[in-house]
């Protein structure tokens, strides 16, 4: 291909990416790129940092191609690599696109950071006394055309409705405001992307990025509790925008200052807005959240049905709408009537962790005495493998029978943080498919706690 297709072909893939993405995301991250050359079926793309081209790579790379090819068959692959070299060809490319995003304006159904989940909205989210406070404080922000509160502090335990409420002002405000950047990501995401522009040198990039969006949305922030960099740099980004009276919306599962392992200055920081928690539920809401998924379902449940699920699944939303799930399947595979018996049949599992209350006490005791180590060794800093495997132990039991977040785990096993926990579960469920004295071991503490 001669320059001129080149332009071609970049142009309009650049007007598809604007359609598919929006003029915010294309904006920031594909703007600054320009095409290079062609050579043996690969399409050669100049990104003028290592963080953008890896972003791109990670994020947009397979539309690109995608588009690219839908304009020239000949393109097999696309290669970006990083200059801040241009010709004279690539600058008027780039001019060209550029006056392109002037004139074209999209409905955004992506933030920047991942896709947002279309059932995650207003519309779809049940309120009760549980959430409501929650829930009125989001819908302010998601409406209100200044910055209400800043920022937006959502916490409340795993599965109770934190990330449907971010999701719902995502999309609210992309609907009132389609010109509005909004970067929404969890917070190992945020980490992930900075520690990749430590490493290749490129922060500056990263600074530049994150500093510029009008909405920061940063799912799970107890993710950074403890790393340090990461905190710093999260510091110096939250008060960048709000300086400029940019809207910042955090989720996790404790208030701020329970947040163990964070700054105190962040933790301050994070408390500065509104601070709005989501209590366990309620009978009530747990009806009302079957009742509103039911009616979507493609087989009838009985009411019977439903207020058995809600008396007897009581941890979070998640488990609630999974049993809901799990008796729909039952019924539309096997053809099995729905009525409370079956319902307890296909809900056994459940229903015996939901009625039989176990306490991280209870398991700490019973795994100390299988494994003839001292109760109290389940609190100590020592790490001798007589002592660190029956820890992993009950802590991967803990996991499985209470619905305790991993940091309240890990504070009953000495203080420790939830990245320790998760590592405790994910070791023993490694070791368990290797080892049959192991699984022998937790199939029969397993059995003892159940009871």
């Amino acid at each position: 291909m001669n320059n001129s297709d080149l332009e071609r072909v970049w142009s309009i893939a650049y007007r598809n990416l604007q359609h598919e993405l929006g003029n915010p995301v294309v904006n920031s991250w594909i703007s600054p790129l320009s095409v290079d050359k062609f050579y043996s079926g690969v399409l050669y793309i100049r990104a003028p940092s290592l963080f953008l081209r890896d972003w791109v790579i990670n994020n947009y790379l397979d539309l690109m191609i995608k588009f690219c090819q839908k304009e020239n068959r000949e393109i097999k692959s696309i290669e970006l690599f990083v200059s801040s070299a241009h010709s004279s060809v690539q600058e008027k490319s780039a001019v060209k696109v550029e006056k392109i995003a002037e004139k074209q304006t999209s409905e955004d159904t992506v933030a920047l950071g991942i896709s947002l989940d279309p059932k995650f909205t207003f519309d779809n989210f049940v309120v009760g006394k549980s959430n409501e406070f929650a829930h009125a404080a989001a819908r302010r922000i998601a409406e209100s055309d200044s910055v209400a509160f800043n920022p937006l502090f959502l916490y409340g335990a795993v599965g109770l409705g934190k990330t449907h409420l971010m999701h719902a002002i995502a999309w609210n405000i992309k609907a009132r405001s389609p010109h509005r950047n909004i970067a929404y990501m969890s917070a190992e995401k945020f980490m992930y992307y900075f520690v990749k522009s430590v490493r290749y040198k490129d922060t500056m990039a990263f600074k530049e990025q994150f500093r510029a969006v009008d909405v920061l949305m940063i799912d799970d922030i107890q993710f950074i509790c403890g790393k340090d960099s990461t905190q710093e740099e999260f510091f110096h980004t939250f008060n960048e925008l709000v300086n400029n009276n940019r809207q910042i919306i955090v989720s996790a599962d404790k208030s701020p200052s329970d947040l163990d392992g964070m700054e105190e200055r962040l933790k301050s920081r994070l408390g500065w807005g509104l601070v709005a928690d989501i209590h366990p539920t309620t009978y009530e809401l747990r009806l009302g959240i079957l009742q509103s998924k039911a009616a979507h379902c493609t087989v009838k449940i009985p009411a019977k049905v439903l207020e058995f699920i809600a008396h007897k699944i009581t941890s979070n939303i998640r488990e609630l709408e999974g049993a809901l799930n799990r008796i729909v399947a039952s019924a539309t595979f096997i053809g099995r009537e729905i009525t409370i018996e079956s319902a307890r049949d296909v809900l056994a599992d459940l229903l015996r962790t939901s009625d039989r209350k176990v306490t991280i006490e209870e398991i700490q005791k019973k795994v100390a005495a299988h494994y003839s180590i001292k109760y109290s060794d389940m609190s100590t800093p020592r790490r001798t493998r007589q002592i660190a495997l029956p820890r992993q132990v009950a802590m991967y039991l803990s996991k499985k029978f209470t619905t305790l977040s991993l940091p309240e785990i890990g504070k009953n096993f000495g203080g420790r943080d939830h990245t320790t926990v998760l590592h405790a579960f994910k070791k023993i469920e490694d070791v368990m498919a290797k080892d049959s004295n192991l699984s022998e071991d937790i199939r029969l503490l397993t059995s003892i706690l159940a009871k």
